[in-house]
């Protein structure tokens, strides 16, 4: 059952990232939400709308738990593969144009793992502070999500992502800090002794399984209630 379970993963990675090589003349994917986006509308008054924006885990968290999601004002935009600057180009759209009250963001795993080429922890901390910095702009509360443990990644091995994922959770929380945005620690509930996946969360040692999911959910419940209290702070934002 396991061994299924990565070989679907696996192949779902490998499948969205060569497509994403085809469709360059899309390379954000604009075009997966934009249907939904225009049928959805602008939210009811009093709703207090959550966006979910991210990659394949994001994604995954909808088809694996989605009573998470329902009877809730929950909007999931995880599109698989996705790194930090196709989730910039899409920001307005998925994001901003929806209205929410809150946006969760959860990214940069597959920029170390070089999803759209070579990527700098620099260049990753710019795309995250680019995405805060337009929310605040247009009143939408942030939750920064700490990346998720990964000591291997399955498509591509070999790249010891797990002390760069501690950096840069650690840049997210001090980001966090100093600008009054809400950080959502993942990383210390799920990592193991090599700060990689528990494998009771997963079966690749990237994406979450049901427990997986199951640990996340109130802690980012609670992120959403704490980031809904909170006053703006004025930008400009400090890095």
């Amino acid at each position: 059952m396991k061994s299924k379970y990565f070989v679907n993963i696996l192949i779902m990675t490998m499948l969205c990232f060569y497509m994403q090589q085809l469709n360059a003349q899309d390379w954000p994917n604009l075009g997966r939400f934009r249907a939904e986006n225009e049928k959805l509308g602008a939210p009811d008054k009093g709703e207090k709308r959550v966006v979910f924006l991210g990659n394949s885990i994001t994604e995954g968290w909808i088809n694996i738990r989605p009573d998470f999601f329902k009877n809730r004002s929950y909007i999931n935009r995880g599109i698989s593969g996705q790194t930090t600057p196709q989730m910039l180009l899409r920001f307005r759209q998925d994001v901003i144009k929806l209205q929410p009250a809150v946006v969760v963001i959860l990214a940069g795993t597959n920029d170390i793992a070089g999803n759209t080429g070579p990527s700098s922890l620099e260049m990753i901390e710019d795309n995250l502070s680019s995405m805060s910095e337009l929310a605040r702009v247009h009143n939408i509360k942030v939750v920064l999500s700490s990346v998720l443990p990964a000591y291997d990644y399955p498509w591509r091995r070999g790249l010891q992502p797990a002390e760069k994922i501690v950096t840069l959770n650690a840049w997210i929380k001090d980001y966090c800090q100093k600008n009054g945005f809400v950080y959502l620690d993942y990383f210390s509930a799920m990592a193991d002794e090599r700060n990689g996946l528990k494998s009771e969360f997963s079966e690749d040692g990237v994406h979450p399984n049901q427990k997986g999911y199951q640990v996340m959910e109130p802690l980012a419940e609670a992120a959403i209630q704490k980031a809904l209290k909170q006053n703006f702070k004025k930008c400009p934002c400090n890095k």
